[in-house]
């Protein structure tokens, strides 16, 4: 059985009761297009530890693996795209260490199973690198981080271009949920037009996807 709760304290002060399985697995399926999109972007305000965003990974990964376990290159890039779409804001810094971790073993599991000794470790490195900046620490009611230093909560948005280059754009939270425009027109259109379309705090140069985490650690 499912330990539901960490403890009372944590209960009453922060009101964290996690989502059993077989409730996720439900609520999912209602929604199963989308988690049978690779790049189909998921965000958890309330992360925990991941139960949610486990079970997306989980689904995502094994239609990455159906599609793609022949070619090692491809399928590390989609994973690696699987992966950079999802998002996770949680208060405690516990849970939000538990995420990052329990969703790299997801990875590094069915990674290991398929390829063993071919597989790469900056496949690895810039899986966690990517998670480092989706999983947040923060306050989804205030949009801001929490601890010592706090500011906007900001996501970063990860697209491939010419073919296995990573560009990365950061938003701010807040940007994107008051914007003025955001009540007023939709984020996205069939129609190409009358879009709101949000200006990125910051823009980075595009990168192989293996080197991701070697990039940010020359820009640091």
């Amino acid at each position: 059985m499912q330990n539901l709760i960490v403890s009372k304290q944590r209960v009453a002060d922060y009101g964290e009761v996690r989502t059993a399985s077989e409730h996720v697995k439900a609520m999912l399926d209602l929604v199963e297009q989308e988690t049978s999109r690779i790049d189909s972007r998921f965000l958890e305000p309330a992360c925990g530890n991941g139960n949610f965003l486990a079970e997306v990974l989980t689904r995502k990964l094994f239609v990455v693996e159906s599609k793609y376990a022949k070619c090692q290159l491809e399928y590390e890039r989609n994973a690696i795209l699987a992966a950079s779409s999802m998002y996770g804001i949680d208060i405690l810094e516990d849970n939000i260490l538990e995420c990052r971790e329990r969703l790299f073993i997801i990875f590094d599991i069915q990674y290991t199973r398929l390829f063993n000794n071919k597989t790469k470790d900056k496949c690895r490195d810039a899986l966690k690198h990517i998670f480092s900046h989706n999983i947040i620490l923060g306050d989804a009611l205030t949009l801001k981080t929490s601890g010592n230093k706090i500011k906007p909560l900001t996501f970063s948005e990860w697209s491939f271009v010419k073919g296995s280059m990573l560009k990365r754009r950061d938003f701010t939270f807040h940007n994107l949920l008051e914007h003025e425009r955001y009540k007023e027109l939709p984020l996205f259109s069939d129609l190409g037009k009358d879009v709101f379309i949000p200006t990125p705090s910051k823009e980075f140069p595009p990168v192989h996807f293996m080197e991701l985490n070697d990039e940010e650690n020359q820009r640091s």
